[in-house]
């Protein structure tokens, strides 16, 4: 029976040699994932982790034990932190835009909470318009693009302290504007 190292190796010629290593693989990564995530976010971030290995696999470096089990182990942990980043983001954003928290993790509930926030964020149309077109960017950057203060310095062409800068004072703004000038 081949390694893992060795299918890995062989996939640039069979893609289904991936397939094998996957199957291998697939019931221990997924049960971490449901207990980092719960089901309901775990089969995507296993469906990505293995998307995010077959374009990775020619990077693969074999331990010593033919194993890609640490390493799609390893794949899904980034992916499970940048889930949590973005979640964290999400949960300040609303909580400065005075929006109320999204109501569990369940698929359809997640998207009725996203249709909900982008009506409400559309009807806070007049508030944004009256940002300056600095801050506007760099909060619907932040907010909408849930990117962090360096992407969006670089997108913007300012430093990311300048970014960060932005994204405050629009939230500041937007806080007066909707508490009627009351801190």
């Amino acid at each position: 029976m081949a390694t893992d190292a060795e299918l890995l190796r062989e996939s640039r010629r069979r893609p289904d040699a991936y397939v094998e290593v996957c199957q291998r693989h697939a019931e221990d990564v997924s049960g971490w994932l449901r207990r980092q995530v719960g089901a309901g976010e775990a089969d995507d971030l296993l469906a990505e982790t293995f998307a995010r290995g077959w374009y990775a696999r020619r990077r693969f470096r074999d331990p010593g034990t033919g194993s890609a089990g640490p390493w799609l182990q390893g794949i899904a942990a980034n992916l499970v932190r940048d889930y949590r980043r973005r979640g964290a983001v999400e949960s300040r954003a609303r909580r400065k835009l005075g929006l109320p928290p999204i109501a569990g993790q369940d698929a359809y509930a997640d998207a009725d909470e996203r249709l909900s926030a982008a009506s409400e964020y559309a009807a806070m149309g007049v508030q944004l318009d009256g940002l300056p077109a600095e801050q506007r960017a760099a909060l619907e950057l932040r907010v909408i693009e849930e990117l962090d203060y360096a992407e969006i310095g670089t997108r913007l062409a300012v430093s990311p302290t300048t970014a960060r800068t932005r994204v405050h004072r629009a939230l500041k703004s937007l806080r007066l504007t909707m508490n009627g000038g009351k801190r």
